[in-house]
């Protein structure tokens, strides 16, 4: 009985130590972004967009926001432009689903945040639930027009949830619209990025654009943001279905 519990505590160790204990997700390469993982991405595209003059994309509504609206498509990619997907990509049981931005001037890679998509999600499903026994939605505060956030103490939550910025590292906090879909508020990093930006940013323009030219990241599950007296703001736009 001995011999039985010491080789099944030793098949244990060295699964442990082979990784093979942890599903994909789990491990902690595939939650980094990497400079040679994305650069190699960047050159398959390209390569990808000379041979066949079209983006290796997946379709989208074309009411996604425009930093979820093109995903690639690694089934385009490999085995010719590159051998597989890479490890941290959701293809491979990474944390990162990687995108294009600038599809037509300038396609280039960038990645989504799945953690932080995935913990929206969660706090919308929370949402839904309470709307099922609750004729008005539980909101705390009006932001601006369209824009607030919520008493989470009414759905349950003992504390404030959140998400942890892929630029930053803060905590950034939930907001939902006037249809009650469920963002991540970018204002804190928004106004850092404000504060280290040399030129002058044109009003009515989307500023998260601010976010993504330095960083792998775009800003997932968000809204528009504009400036006005130096600091960011909600942009008004046509409500999505």
């Amino acid at each position: 009985m001995k011999k039985i519990l010491l080789m099944v505590v030793g098949v244990c160790l060295l699964c442990s130590l082979s990784g093979c204990l942890y599903p994909d997700q789990e491990r902690a390469e595939n939650k980094v972004p990497y400079k040679d993982q994305m650069r190699s991405v960047q050159e398959a595209v390209q390569a990808f967009q000379k041979d066949q003059s079209v983006l290796p994309i997946k379709n989208k509504d074309m009411t996604v926001d425009v930093y979820e609206k093109y995903p690639l498509d690694f089934s385009k990619l490999a085995p010719k432009y590159m051998s597989e997907p890479p490890g941290n990509s959701f293809e491979k049981g990474g944390t990162f689903q990687y995108v294009l931005v600038n599809p037509e001037t300038k396609p280039t890679v960038k990645l989504i945040d799945l953690i932080a998509v995935n913990r929206a999600q969660t706090l919308q499903e929370r949402l839904k639930q309470y709307m099922q026994d609750h004729k008005y939605p539980p909101f705390k505060k009006i932001l601006a027009t369209g824009r607030y956030t919520l008493d989470y103490k009414k759905m349950g939550y003992k504390e404030e949830p959140y998400v942890v910025s892929p630029y930053t590292q803060r905590n950034l906090p939930f907001i939902i619209d006037d249809q009650l879909h469920v963002f991540i508020d970018y204002s804190m990093d928004l106004y850092s990025a404000l504060k280290k930006e040399k030129k002058g940013v044109k009003a009515g323009r989307d500023i998260r654009a601010l976010l993504v030219k330095h960083s792998f990241f775009v800003p997932a599950r968000s809204v528009p943001y504009g400036v006005q007296k130096g600091e960011p703001v909600f942009l008004q736009q046509k409500p999505r279905k």
